[in-house]
């Protein structure tokens, strides 16, 4: 019997809690980034607010899962692995979520219509890392598939690695060639919330990656 197995014997089947409630928190997430995706490829206004607020109402409901978790790290004295490290890693997915509506938000206040092409480029690496994410996240729950996870987290970092680029190459850009300060305010304050849920997607991996040491 390998030693995760045996570690498995003995998680009592109440603790077991944390696997689904991480599952439904990325699975979460995934739908936050997907339907910004769509909200920033939509040219109607109308539809793209719609988009926004659905987000919003996301946002919400991950705040339950993240609080959800938060009461059971309390009420259990055995977990499947360290509180800090499930406190650290339901913190991260938050943080993404958090992110994925502030960058909305902003769009939304803002009344920011014309989105830049850097604004979509990292709309679309923010869901290629919350798809990742969501992917090592369901690996957890036994940790059988560790190359899955290891290798989601890799990806993960990756994109953030393009998503610090892009942010940076944008931000410079606009420093150099636009004229209008309201605007250079307004799209850097976006660009650092979409870059922030990549980062926090790296985040949610380096926990992952020392779950993964501890029950090597």
């Amino acid at each position: 019997m390998s030693l995760n197995s045996i570690f498995q014997y003995f998680v009592p089947k109440d603790q077991k809690i944390f696997f689904p409630l991480f599952e439904q928190a990325a699975n979460n997430v995934v739908t936050m980034a997907t339907v910004l995706v769509e909200a920033v490829n939509s040219n109607n206004l109308a539809t793209r607010e719609e988009l926004f607020k659905q987000i919003d109402k996301l946002e919400h409901k991950g705040d339950e899962i993240t609080h959800q978790i938060y009461l059971e790290l309390g009420k259990n004295f055995i977990t499947p692995f360290d509180r800090e490290d499930i406190h650290a890693l339901a913190s991260a997915v938050d943080d993404v979520a958090d992110n994925i509506q502030g960058s909305a938000n902003r769009m939304l206040l803002y009344r920011v219509e014309e989105l830049s092409d850097p604004m979509l480029k990292l709309s679309d690496l923010v869901l290629q890392a919350v798809n990742d994410l969501e992917k090592a996240i369901r690996e957890l729950k036994d940790l059988k598939n560790v190359r899955a996870i290891a290798d989601s987290c890799i990806r993960i970092n990756s994109v953030e690695n393009q998503a610090d680029y892009i942010f940076d190459r944008a931000v410079a850009d606009l420093f150099l060639y636009e004229k209008d300060a309201l605007k250079v305010i307004k799209h850097k304050e976006i660009l650092s919330a979409l870059e922030t849920a990549t980062d926090m997607c790296e985040d949610a991996a380096n926990v992952m990656e020392s779950i993964l040491v501890k029950n090597a």
